[in-house]
């Protein structure tokens, strides 16, 4: 899990940016997009959210095409998965985690009584 998390830790950085969690949330609920489109419905301009998408694109979150004279943006799914099956990971192990916490607490209150 180390090595994973070693390689997700630019997707956790790109996703802490309210901003940047919002242009993935627009392109995976809408779908492709252009950052005209994407900065029309948002109080950013279009330079700004193209800054924004290079980042998201550096981490491996989003693509983009040449068409015409726009790039057009989507999600890669394929980091988006290998992120959710990482947060899936650690959810469990917390909740493992807490579980034998809980056990420990009780079982002492048990030894106690």
């Amino acid at each position: 899990m180390t090595t994973a998390l070693s390689d997700a830790a630019p997707v956790f950085a790109a996703l802490g940016d309210r901003t940047r969690l919002d242009l993935v949330l627009a392109l995976g609920e809408r779908g492709p997009s252009t950052a005209s489109r994407l900065a029309a419905e948002r109080p950013v301009t279009r330079q700004a959210v193209e800054k924004h998408l290079a980042v998201l694109d550096a981490a491996g979150l989003v693509r983009s095409e040449r068409h015409g004279r726009e790039r057009l943006w989507r999600i890669e799914p394929v980091t988006l998965a290998a992120t959710g099956a990482l947060l899936r990971q650690a959810s469990e192990r917390w909740d493992e985690a807490l579980r034998r916490l809980r056990a420990h607490v009780e079982g002492e209150g048990e030894a106690q009584g």
